[in-house]
């Protein structure tokens, strides 16, 4: 790895996403000596997918892993049973060890839709923690007091709202932070909202003799509806959602967001974002859309989803190839709205499709129903059922 070039772009992939950089002195100091930097990033497998805000450090995780670096990626299987009470106002359900390995079978795979996973040092952080007996585990907890944990905004705000925090949540910085030690992290990666674990990570280092991590987090993506993207909010953008899916939901994003989104997931160069955003903006928007679309999706699969979106979008027409489907049963008095859509797909859950019905996002034959209990009765011919903009069936009753 040349040095010369390793300093300079590694320092422009660090700086070029980031929010906080703690400290830049010492990243370039370490960049200089020409070696790769053990990198580390941790995610937790609290829930089953991963969503484009998940994919943020994960760009630039690939993009470090490209100029040479060691990419260590820590599966949180234990952190995960203890849950991050970042960003939580309530006591944090706990996840058994079953619920998180179903988790993390599809967080790796998925991972692997952006970072190249034979370059890159998987480690579980049970590996150290089902190993510790109950005195190791108090000596981890004399490494910090309660006044310094209780500094995080997070237990602030609970403490004055007057919400339960348990002990075993104060436990969770302090589990991230000894993941540092134990695999000799050199730079973090983190959201926003992860500083005071990365800063805790290098305390820990500091104070086990070892040089303190390098922290750098990242900002958090809104979803498609402004509030933080979260897959319970119905928000959200899965990284193994079809083209077709992704190109969508980006073109249904408010122009402001923009900027933020092409920098964050596109390699475009400033200039070219910046001739794009000053052009007219649906042109930027179906840019965007099919970038993002084209990352996770496949550059083939991205221009057919921006064909058929202009198809049905720009030139009024409907999409070609709508599928036929039929539910598992049709009762002689008729089947309610909300079950019909869960039974064809045009609904990933009950809760999804009550959602969507109420909000006045569907149609049936081209009229809108907006009652997720309306019984709909067997058609005798296809039935033409639209789902928001993008999702459509022809529903039959074989």
């Amino acid at each position: 790895m040349s040095q010369s070039i390793s300093v300079e772009a590694s320092v422009h992939a660090f700086e070029r996403r980031s929010v906080d950089l703690i400290e830049p002195k010492q990243l370039k100091a370490m960049l200089e000596k020409g070696r790769p930097l053990r990198i580390k990033f941790g995610m937790d497998p609290s829930s089953p997918d991963l969503h484009v805000g998940h994919a943020i450090p994960l760009l630039m995780l690939r993009e470090l892993q490209d100029l040479g670096h060691t990419i260590v990626l820590i599966v949180g299987d234990a952190t995960a049973m203890v849950g991050d009470p970042t960003g939580r106002n309530k006591l944090r359900p706990q996840l058994t060890r079953e619920e998180v390995e179903r988790n993390l079978n599809t967080y790796t795979s998925q991972a692997a839709l952006v970072l190249d996973m034979e370059r890159t040092e998987v480690r579980r952080n049970s590996e150290w923690f089902d190993a510790m007996d109950f005195q190791a585990v108090l000596r981890l907890t004399s490494r910090m007091t309660v006044a310094r944990m209780i500094e995080r905004d997070t237990f602030q705000t609970r403490i004055h709202n007057e919400e339960p925090i348990g002990i075993h949540e104060f436990l969770y910085p302090l589990m991230q932070g000894w993941d540092s030690v134990e695999v000799k992290a050199d730079v973090e990666l983190g959201g926003t909202d992860q500083l005071f674990n990365l800063l805790v990570g290098r305390h820990l280092q500091e104070q086990e003799k070892l040089r303190p991590q390098v922290c750098v987090t990242l900002p958090l993506l809104n979803g498609l509806d402004g509030r933080k993207m979260s897959k319970s909010y119905g928000n959200a953008i899965g990284l193994t959602e079809s083209a077709a899916e992704i190109f969508g939901k980006v073109m249904s994003l408010s122009d402001d967001v923009m900027p933020i989104w092409y920098r964050l997931l596109t390699d475009l160069s400033d200039a070219k974002q910046s001739a794009l955003l000053a052009g007219h903006p649906r042109e930027a928007k179906a840019q965007l859309a099919q970038s993002v679309a084209e990352r996770f999706a496949g550059s083939d699969a991205a221009q057919a989803a921006r064909s058929a979106f202009d198809r049905q979008f720009r030139d009024g027409k409907l999409p070609q190839d709508i599928p036929e489907r039929s539910p598992s049963d049709w009762p002689a008095d008729g089947l309610p709205l909300f079950v019909l859509l869960r039974e064809v797909g045009l609904a990933s859950s009950s809760n999804e499709a009550r959602r969507v019905i109420q909000q006045g996002g569907v149609r049936l034959g081209g009229e809108p129903h907006s009652d997720p209990a309306e019984r709909i009765a067997a058609p005798t011919e296809p039935l033409l059922v639209q789902v928001g903009k993008r999702r459509f069936a022809y529903v039959t009753s074989k």
